[in-house]
């Protein structure tokens, strides 16, 4: 009988923000700086379909607004609206905060956004010199580090992280 063996060793690492993320601008700011600004020192490499594959890449991403119906101050209903990119998020809930026909089914008197309830997350995929796939994921909460087999790609990733303030 053959026994399984391990192969590699893929490790997680997870930050707690002690303010969340304040904002998707905000959100989408960061992620975005580091897509271009490459600061773990990752390697685009050529796929085995001869496709040029960048060094950091979105690997997925989703947004959740929550819009909140409200008669005389107090909240009579709520919509999640999961989108799949940041347009979809405000496009959507744009589109929930002018729907009058769904305000009156919902018998409120006012609509508003619940920004402190929205949920943002994106997966990146980062390709280390090394060969290796790594993800960095980021919600407004946390920062999530994954698939990683060597310590220096924390090392990087964290000292990365304790020079952006929104990160602390």
């Amino acid at each position: 009988m053959a026994d399984f063996v391990q192969t590699t060793v893929n490790k997680t690492a997870l930050r707690d923000l002690a303010v969340p993320i304040a904002d998707v601008t905000s959100f989408n700011t960061l992620v975005q700086s580091v897509i271009d600004d490459n600061p773990f020192g990752c390697v685009g490499y050529t796929d085995g379909d001869g496709q040029t594959v960048d060094p950091i890449v979105l690997n997925r991403e989703h947004y959740i607004a929550k819009v909140d119906f409200l008669d005389a101050g107090k909240r009579v209903g709520t919509v999640s609206l999961n989108s799949p990119s940041i347009a979809a998020f405000d496009a959507n809930a744009a589109e929930v905060l002018a729907n009058t026909a769904l305000k009156t089914a919902m018998g409120a008197t006012d609509v508003v956004r619940n920004g402190p309830r929205e949920t943002y997350y994106a997966q990146l995929r980062c390709h280390d010199p090394s060969g290796d796939d790594y993800y960095v994921t980021f919600t407004r909460k946390t920062v999530r580090l994954s698939s990683y087999q060597d310590d220096a790609i924390r090392d990087a990733v964290e000292t990365w992280a304790d020079d952006i303030t929104s990160l602390d």
